[in-house]
Order: C-alpha cells, then sequence, then structure tokens
C-alpha cells in the first residue's frame, strides 16, 4: 500500500505565472559521429578492425557503428539517411569515414591489400548551421578489383556498382535547446490506455482528518480490501483508538500510530475515470511542516481540508499562532498550486447545517483570494469522511442533500485541468530519497521528474557531484516502465556510479545541460506574517525542493511594489509582513538551484526561522561560487 517519502519544496511566485521558458541555453555541444581516417593506409586498416560506437544525441545510448539508428531510442544517427537507400549503406558491415578538406575530400583505403577505392564528398553549408554531409559514392574499377570481385567478400554482390557510405560532419553549436529534447516516442504515450496522471497533495490543519479521508476514499475505490481494513479497525480499537481506523491505512509507521498525527508524506494512488492520481498525504502539524511541504512541492493540484467543527476551524485560521489552515494555504499558492479543493470535512459533528458551511465559506474565501487564489479555481465541497458522505458518490443524507446540489469529491477531482508538463526540456530529476538494492553496484533514486523525459539505457549527470551514470531500471507508481516523462513520480534504479555521490537534494541531469550549484543567490520574495522583521544578518534555513540548508540574509536590495512590480524603496533596512522584496541570501554550503525563468520546480524557494515560514519567493540570479 502507501509507501513513505520526502520529498521537498516545489516554489512558486506570489505575483506572477507569466514567466518565460529556456530562452537563453547556448553551448549544445554534439559528440562528432564518426571515425577519423587521418594517417598511413596501414592504421586505417587497424581502425576498420576496432569496434567502434557512436553516441546517440537524444538519450546518449553508445550503438555499434554499424547500427544506423539508436538501438534504444530509434532515432536515426544521421536524418538524411531516412531519405537516402538504406538498403545501400546497410551492404556494409562497417561504413569508412573520410578525412575532410575545406572543399573536396579523397582519401584511399586499402582492404586485405586488394581493395582501392576512392571517396570523394563535398559539403554544403546553409546560413544557419552545417548539414549532414551527402553520400560519396565508391567505384569499383576493373583489372585491381577482380580479385576482390571473386574472393575477398562473397558477402558483397558483383552487380552492386556503387555503394553510397554516410559521413559524419561535426554540427555547429545552437543557442537552442532543440538537440536537448527528447525523441517523438518520449514526446508521447505509446502505453495505450494510459490515463493523464495528477499528483495531488492533501494539505490543511492538524486533526483536521486528511489521513481518515485518503484512507476512506481508498478503501471505497478498493485501493483497500475489506480485508486490509477489518485489520486496521481491529488494531485500532486494541489501540483504543477506533477513530483512527482508516487513517491507519495511511499511517504505518508505530510513532505516528501511537502519537495520532501524520509525520511523513504517505504515498498512495487510485484511479478515477479521467486521472491516474497519485494521493500525497501530507502531516498538518506544525512541526512537521517542512514535511507537509515535501508533499505540496510535487502537487499539480490540492485539497485544503477543514475541521467544520466549532472551534476547530478558528484554531486552523489563527493568525498570530500561525495556524496551519492559513499556512498551508499560502504555501500551496506560493508553490505554484492554482487549482484548490476545500473539502469542509466532520460536517455530521454539525448536523450538516448549510449556515455553517457558508460562514466557513466566507471567512477562508477572503484568505484565499488574498493569497493569490481564483475565485473560479476555487471549488468548495461539504462532507463527512467518517459518515463517506459525499465522498465518491452524492450524499445520502437527507440534511446535506437537501441543500447541496454540487458534485461529490471524486467527481470534482475528474473536473480538474490536466497539467502542463515541461517534457520537452532538459532532463531535470530532484532526488528524494536514495535507497541502496542488494544488487551488485545498483542504487535507486526516488523523486518527481519535473522536466524532460528519461528511459532504460539512458545516460545522467548527477549533481552537484558531477559524475554519470546509467539508468537500467524505472518503476513509475510502483510499477515498471520503460520510459518516464515529466510529471511522473518514479524510482530509477542506477549503475556505474558510487553509491556516495547520490545525495537527497541532488538532480539527475541531461549530461549536455549541468544545473546550477550555488551558495550565493538573488531572491524576490514575498514576507509572510511575521512578529519580527527581516533585517541584513537575520539567519534564515533555507528551504528549495528536497534541501534545507542554513543561511542568512546578506543585502536587502529594494522593495518592489506589488501592484506595478517596480522597485518603491531602493536599500531598506529592514523588511516588515506582506512586503515583497529582492534580498540576497547566503547559505552555508552550496545546493543545485535554477532560476525561476528556466526552471521553476529548482527555481521556488521559501525562508523559515523559528518554526515558521517568513518568506516565500523565486530564484532570480544566481552568483558563481568564486564571485
Amino acid at each position: 500500500m502507501p509507501r513513505k517519502t520526502n520529498f521537498r519544496p516545489d516554489y512558486d511566485e506570489d505575483y506572477n505565472d507569466d514567466y518565460g521558458d529556456y530562452d537563453d541555453y547556448v553551448g549544445y555541444d554534439d559528440k562528432e559521429h564518426g571515425l577519423s581516417t587521418k594517417g598511413k593506409t596501414s592504421q586505417q586498416d587497424k581502425a576498420l578492425n576496432k569496434p567502434v560506437i557512436w553516441s546517440c544525441y537524444i538519450c546518449t545510448y553508445d550503438n555499434e557503428q554499424s547500427f544506423l539508428s539508436c538501438e534504444i531510442c530509434g532515432v536515426l544517427r544521421d536524418p538524411s539517411v531516412a531519405s537516402g537507400k538504406a538498403s545501400d549503406a546497410k551492404a556494409l558491415a562497417k561504413p569508412v569515414f573520410g578525412a575532410t578538406d575545406e572543399k573536396n575530400r579523397t582519401t584511399k583505403v586499402k582492404i586485405n591489400d586488394n581493395i582501392s577505392a576512392a571517396l570523394s564528398d563535398e559539403r554544403q553549408m546553409d546560413h544557419s548551421s552545417a548539414s549532414f554531409a551527402q553520400a560519396v559514392q565508391l567505384n569499383q574499377t576493373k583489372g585491381k578489383n577482380s580479385k576482390f570481385n571473386k574472393n575477398t567478400l562473397p558477402s558483397l554482390t558483383n552487380d552492386v556498382d556503387c555503394l553510397k557510405i554516410e559521413t559524419n560532419v561535426i554540427r555547429k553549436k545552437e543557442d537552442s535547446l532543440d538537440d536537448s529534447k527528447p525523441g517523438t516516442e518520449l514526446l508521447h504515450d505509446q502505453e495505450q490506455g494510459r490515463q493523464v496522471q495528477l499528483n495531488l497533495a492533501i494539505v490543511g490543519h492538524v486533526d483536521s482528518g486528511k489521513s481518515t479521508l485518503s484512507g476512506r476514499l481508498l478503501h471505497l475505490l478498493g485501493r483497500i480490501s475489506n480485508k486490509e481494513m477489518h485489520k486496521y479497525e481491529k488494531e485500532a480499537k486494541e489501540k483504543g483508538k477506533g477513530s483512527f481506523t482508516y487513517a491507519w491505512a495511511m499511517d504505518e509507521s508505530t510513532e505516528e500510530r501511537e502519537r495520532g498525527v501524520t509525520m511523513t508524506v504517505a504515498v498512495a494512488y487510485f484511479n478515477s475515470k479521467k486521472y491516474r492520481v497519485v494521493l500525497l498525504d501530507s502531516p498538518g502539524h506544525k512541526d512537521f511542516v517542512p514535511n507537509m511541504i515535501s508533499g505540496a512541492a510535487q502537487a499539480d493540484a490540492a485539497v485544503l481540508v477543514i475541521d467544520a467543527s466549532v472551534g476547530s476551524f478558528e484554531a486552523g485560521m489563527e493568525g498570530s499562532g500561525f495556524g496551519q489552515t492559513r499556512e498551508h494555504a499560502q504555501l500551496m499558492r506560493s508553490f505554484g498550486v492554482e487549482q484548490l479543493l476545500v473539502a469542509i470535512n466532520k460536517m455530521d459533528l454539525v448536523a450538516y447545517k448549510k449556515e455553517r458551511f457558508d460562514f466557513i465559506k466566507t471567512q477562508l474565501g477572503s484568505f484565499l483570494r488574498s493569497c493569490g487564489f481564483k475565485e473560479s479555481n476555487v471549488t468548495w465541497i461539504p462532507l463527512s469522511a467518517m459518515a463517506n458522505q459525499n465522498l465518491a458518490t452524492a450524499a445520502s443524507d437527507a440534511r446535506l442533500s437537501s441543500w447541496y446540489r454540487g458534485l461529490c469529491l471524486l467527481d470534482v477531482i475528474d473536473s480538474l485541468q490536466p497539467p502542463l508538463r515541461d517534457v520537452s526540456k532538459p532532463l531535470r530529476l530532484p532526488i528524494c530519497d536514495v535507497t541502496k538494492l542488494r544488487t551488485l553496484g545498483m542504487v535507486a533514486v526516488s523523486g518527481k521528474l519535473e522536466a524532460g523525459a528519461v528511459q532504460i539505457g539512458s545516460k545522467v549527470l548527477v549533481m552537484p557531484s558531477g559524475e554519470f551514470a546509467s539508468v537500467r531500471s524505472i518503476e513509475r507508481d510502483s510499477s515498471a516502465c520503460s520510459t518516464a516523462r515529466a510529471g511522473d513520480n518514479v524510482a530509477v534504479s542506477l549503475h556505474g556510479i558510487d553509491p556516495i555521490h547520490l545525495i537527497p537534494g541532488g538532480v539527475l541531469c541531461h549530461p549536455d545541460f549541468p544545473v546550477a550549484v550555488a551558495a550565493r543567490l538573488e531572491l524576490k520574495i514575498l514576507v509572510l506574517d511575521i512578529k519580527m522583521p527581516i533585517i541584513i544578518g537575520s539567519p534564515v534555513e533555507f528551504h528549495i525542493h528536497h534541501v534545507k540548508e542554513a543561511a542568512r540574509v546578506v543585502k536587502i536590495v529594494s522593495v518592489v511594489d506589488q501592484k506595478t512590480g517596480k522597485v518603491s524603496k531602493g536599500a531598506p533596512r529592514v523588511l516588515k509582513s506582506k512586503q515583497n522584496a529582492i534580498v540576497e541570501v547566503e547559505l552555508d554550503g552550496a545546493v543545485c538551484v535554477e532560476e525561476f525563468t528556466k526552471c521553476k520546480a529548482l527555481g521556488r524557494a521559501f525562508l523559515r526561522s523559528a518554526g515558521n515560514t517568513i518568506a516565500v519567493g523565486i530564484i532570480t540570479r544566481i552568483f558563481e561560487q568564486n564571485a
């Protein structure tokens, strides 16, 4: 059933979602697809007898030189082959590549001292980039080649007059990300009937019924059997906690069950009519807010669970004590979550009164609007998880059905807009957990694939260590698969790398597009409700994706007007609640980061102090290590 994991933050700006994508990456440098034939003829003969490989520019898999396309992803080594005569090229077991001159290339190659051939090729360049070299013609001459035609290579038929051989030319560097895009087979789901994945975070104040809601929904959908539920019920009653029956389906650790609170993120899966839902049951206790962030970091949408009972809702909304309803709502919006389901739970405790529902909707609605949630993206659902009202089917209790005519929770989930995925961007997989496997030399990392795609056989760059590794296997939603794309929660097993180089907070990258590693950053932040102002030198806890690092504010650059985005005050001495500002922070240790305009998931950050979140923001500038 649900596995425990520790994912970390995924922050969005509270001001504007209209940021550009990767548009200033430079320097994709393809490796040369070919074998130089410079030197003496005898050296060329030796080169022909050596196994030669070429690296796929899409998945970086090493293929034999005789393969016209990648053995893993199927991408052609030279696109010009598609329009040429592939059958002619297949006639040679090993291609021969000629040396290049400025205009023409002519090379003599001997095979078994009996073959003499002239290779010529003209390169054609257009105004934008170098094209692939045209096929060259191998002309057999009479007399000298008679022995070759009769005795040397019987696999080549006598009626072949010419053979076209590919020659590869080093491509010019392009200031574009086109070369980093996965092949067509990675951009589209090949699995028949595969549903769109939706990562759904369950958040809210402590004891609002998040785990009970999750467990009950999974049971109704058949993800938890009656036998398992009977076991949980028996164990809960023996401990004197009969009301925690469904919560124990999510809270599996002994400590969580003894304390009666969720401490880490529980991950479970179910299928709705429209989505393959990844359920992220997050802790609500104030002490475990960093773990709650790890669940929200993965979310495409969220369910904010509210306790409708008198006093409980008010406690979650308390401002001075940082009620977790308020803090969770602020964090969810800063993480980029726009679609929010407000599940007003425990309506049975207030006799399903419409007045109580309307009161909560009025009070919480105004606060959500102040956080940046659009009213059209917020859905309100009255329900009772324990009484099974309005979860997977419409409410059966007349006290609720008499005034509520809306959709049940499951139908509202299906009504959400599908999330957008950055599949065409370079690979970015922040590591949230590392597991050593029993297989010798194998280690697995897990996390959410934030951008790009990965498949079995791919080579990846592990940052911040800078080591390379190969993908041996992939698990998505606890099931084996060959390919994973942006948005998928995966466990990737790697080989060819020492496990010491794999740490939570590291990032798996495309080999040609490493993520930045820095210890000094410029942030655009929104200061939340704080008791003490932020000043230069203030110590903070810096959180970004799966990393927590001690830091301090070293410079307050300016205060920014929230409406216009322009600087309203330069170099202020202090920052107060609700102010937008540009600040510089210095970390005790370097972390893997990206500017928000290049990768949102790695460009969201937040600052905490004394157990409270004091600011959320985005990375606008990365300073070099030696700066």
